[in-house]
Order: C-alpha cells, then sequence, then structure tokens
C-alpha cells in the first residue's frame, strides 16, 4: 500500500516535540497513545500560556463596557477574555468574537442551551437528533422531555453495516414542530461524520435551531460556522490540544435572546470562570498557525477566500486531515507485512471500513476481538505492547444499533504516526496465535 504523506517524517519529529507526553508519560514509561478521542495530549505552548495567565491575570474581572474598577490588572482579565474570544472566532471563522464564549464543558454548554430553549416550548414541539451522539448531546434534550416541555426526542437510525447516517429517515422525521435539530460532527465511537451540509438544509427548511457538536470534528479539521449556518457550536478544549472546558459559538445576536442562564459575559447572573482558558485556546491557535507556515508551500493558492489567521488555520486544518486520512489508511489496511484491522478474522470493526470512503471519517476505530473480553485485549496492548486504548459504552448510543454493550476504540490525531499505527497493528494481530 502507497502512503503520500503530507508531513515529512522531519516535520512529524517536529509537531510531536509540541507535546511533552506524546511518547513518554511523567513516569518515563515510553508509550503509544491512542485514547485522543477521550482527551488529547496537551501542547507544552498551552500549559505556559495557562500557567502565565494564572499567575499574572489572576485579578477578576473589570467588565471595561461599564467598569467596576480601574486598575489595570483587572483591565487585563477583560483583554484576555477578548484574546480568546478572537482566538476561537479564528478557527471557526466567526462573524465576530461576541459570538463565542467558554463553559465548564461541551455537556454543561448544552444543557444551558436546552434549559434556555426549553423557556420558548409550549410542550407540543419535537427535537431530532441521531443515534450517532454521545450522551451529552442526548441526555439534555430527554430532560425536556421529561418535564414536558416537547413531546419527544426522534433519533434517526445509523446504518448497520458502516454507521452512517439514515438520511431518507433522518427527514422523515422533521416536520412543523420540530423546533431543535442537533448533531454531532463526527461520531466518537465509530469516527463516522454527519452530512453537515446536507442536515443544514433540512435544518433551514424548518424554524427548528441547527445545532452542532463539534467535540470530535474541531480536532481533525477545519469547520466554517458561517459557511455551515449552524445557530450553534459547542466543542471541549481537552479534545483539542488543552485542558478541560468548553467553547461555545452561537449566531449573532442569540446569546442575548436566548437569555442562557450562567453562560460567561451573556446569562445574569454568571460566574467567573478561569480565564487561563482563553490563554490556552489562543495558544492552540497560534499553534495552528506555526503548522501552517511548515506546510505553506503545498497551499501558495489555497484557501484564498479566507485572509490572516483565519487562512493560515485553515491551511493546517487541510493538512491534518490529509495525514490523518493516510493514518486511517494505514489502520485500516495495513502494508505488505502487517494485516489492517479489516484484514484481521479475529477483529470486527464498528463503521466506514473502504479505503475510498475515508473523507467520510475521522481516525477513530471501534473494535471488539473475537471470544476476548474489551478490558483483556486493552490490558494485553496495555502490559504487553504499551499501547492505550478505550473501552465500554464510551457515551454511545450506536452500540445498541451495532448488538453490542461496548467496544474497545482506538482514536488518533495527527501527532500519531504511521509507525506507532503498525505496531498496534502487529499487537493485535499477534492475538491470533493465542
Amino acid at each position: 500500500m502507497v502512503l503520500l504523506m503530507v508531513f515529512s517524517k522531519e516535520l512529524i519529529q517536529e509537531i510531536r516535540a509540541e507535546f511533552p507526553r506524546v511518547e513518554v508519560d511523567w513516569r518515563g514509561r515510553k508509550r503509544i497513545f491512542f485514547d485522543n478521542a477521550a482527551g488529547t495530549m496537551v501542547l507544552e505552548r498551552v500549559a505556559r500560556a495557562e500557567t502565565l495567565a494564572r499567575i499574572n491575570r489572576a485579578a477578576n474581572e473589570c467588565d471595561c463596557e461599564t467598569p467596576t474598577t480601574a486598575y489595570d490588572e483587572s483591565r487585563d482579565f477583560d483583554e484576555l477574555v477578548l484574546i480568546g474570544r478572537k482566538a476561537v472566532q479564528d478557527m471557526l471563522n466567526a462573524p465576530a468574537p461576541e459570538t463565542v464564549t467558554i463553559g465548564p464543558s461541551t455537556t454543561d454548554l448544552l444543557f444551558k442551551l436546552a434549559y434556555a430553549i426549553g423557556k420558548e416550548l409550549t410542550g407540543k414541539e419535537n427535537v431530532v437528533t441521531t443515534d450517532n451522539e454521545h450522551l451529552a448531546n442526548t441526555a439534555p434534550w430527554e430532560e425536556l422531555k421529561e418535564r414536558k416541555l416537547i413531546t419527544e426526542v426522534r433519533y434517526a437510525r445509523i446504518n448497520k453495516n458502516d454507521g452512517t447516517l439514515d438520511m431518507e429517515h433522518f427527514k422523515s422525521l422533521v416536520d412543523k414542530n420540530t423546533r431543535v435539530i442537533t448533531v454531532t460532527g463526527t461520531s466518537n465511537l465509530t469516527g463516522t461524520k454527519s452530512p453537515l451540509e446536507e442536515i443544514k438544509k433540512i435544518a433551514r427548511g424548518t424554524d427548528a435551531y441547527f445545532i452542532v457538536d463539534g467535540t470530535q470534528r474541531v480536532p481533525h479539521s477545519a469547520v466554517d460556522v458561517q459557511e455551515l449556518d449552524c445557530d450553534f457550536l459547542v466543542f471541549t478544549g481537552y479534545k483539542i490540544f488543552t485542558s478541560a472546558g468548553a467553547f461555545i459559538y452561537g449566531k449573532k445576536g442569540l446569546f442575548k435572546e436566548l437569555k442562557i442562564y450562567d453562560l460567561f459575559g451573556h446569562g445574569l447572573p454568571y460566574g467567573t470562570l478561569d480565564q487561563a482558558k482563553f490563554a490556552s485556546i489562543e495558544a492552540v491557535v497560534q499553534y495552528f498557525v506555526w503548522l501552517s507556515h511548515q506546510v505553506s508551500e503545498l497551499y501558495k493558492n489555497a484557501f484564498k477566500q479566507y485572509s490572516g489567521r483565519v487562512r493560515n488555520v485553515r491551511i493546517a486544518m487541510n493538512a491534518i486531515e490529509k495525514y490523518e486520512k493516510e493514518l486511517s489508511k494505514a489502520m485500516l489496511g495495513g502494508n505488505d507485512k502487517i494485516p489492517g484491522l479489516t484484514e484481521m478474522p479475529h477483529v470486527t470493526v464498528y463503521g466506514i471500513t473502504d479505503l475510498k470512503r475515508l473523507d467520510e471519517r475521522d481516525p477513530a476505530f471501534a473494535f471488539k476481538v473475537h471470544n476476548m473480553k474489551d478490558y483483556d485485549v486493552a490490558k494485553y496492548l496495555w502490559e504487553k505492547h504499551n499501547i492505550a486504548v478505550r473501552l465500554g459504552d464510551l457515551w454511545n448510543r450506536a452500540v445498541k444499533t451495532f448488538g453490542i454493550q461496548t467496544a474497545l476504540r482506538a482514536s488518533l490525531v495527527h501527532y500519531n504516526t504511521i509507525e506507532e499505527v503498525y505496531a498496534f497493528l502487529k499487537a493485535l494481530n499477534d492475538l491470533r496465535k493465542k
């Protein structure tokens, strides 16, 4: 199998050098980290930026539009918030910094959003979502049903053979009473991407809010919220190279209109959150800018519709997406000496496995080893081969569609390497001999 790498070996090593714990954990144990969908490694520049923000910008906010104090350190807080908002604005190509803010987690922000939307409901409405969702994007809407603020939560089926959405079923669920259409950008279980453009067209033919859980999409490819025309998009910081916390984009004016309770900078009252989160996301975007410069020769005439840092992020994310496709190709197809996941008779893979359809998936791979408990496989990979993977239902509804209760998951990002993929495949293939 021929692999065409957008990153040179030298650049991959430079990328890995940006992440202090990508190869060796703090105990000194060398390992392969394939648990990125649960939380990525942290950039060193992010950790430094957070630390400096906590030390140097520890004073509470000034609220500079209607100042509550006059000293400089308080104004520094407000300045840092704006810096962070502009970073997310550029990352998502949002129209303005005030359309972005932070929250404790994706789950928390989606619950806040559901509560706010609930104030507009009469009990006759419905919510449409999918069987590919993380529970963070189902529990808030199910609670609306429990409180009798909606009639039902409707779940679009997924195709058992590849984990993709049954779009005909999706369309049939949407009607005049649909008030919310909310979908994941990418399945945290199988890596299957939702067809967001198609869903957008359906949503825009209704009066429904269009909400995207971008947690598993944002680390792997560029997202343009203006092009997507979603009303809200939420993503988690610790799955895109920073620490815990989350970010939300809301179409201009919606934060104010919905009066979302405890939404930082918007809902009243709201609690003061960790200002260092704004420093951390700024550092992530700086990293993407750095990466874009490393591959700039490949993108001289690309993304000309964007400019400045917005274009830098698009270049970096496109390079990441291309590189990760090669990782996925290697994971599924193996090489001349080592079979890929789809070629191992003792392994079942869930999701898209066709090498011609890599555009439809991100590099998360759900699988089971025949006649072995998931935990025993994970333990074997860790104790014998120093490979970290995750197991469980992974908070995802799709396990039921596949007729299983749990699965193993190996999830990659762009600091992982082809060599790591082959080491994982060899270890998994060796189980056949046991």
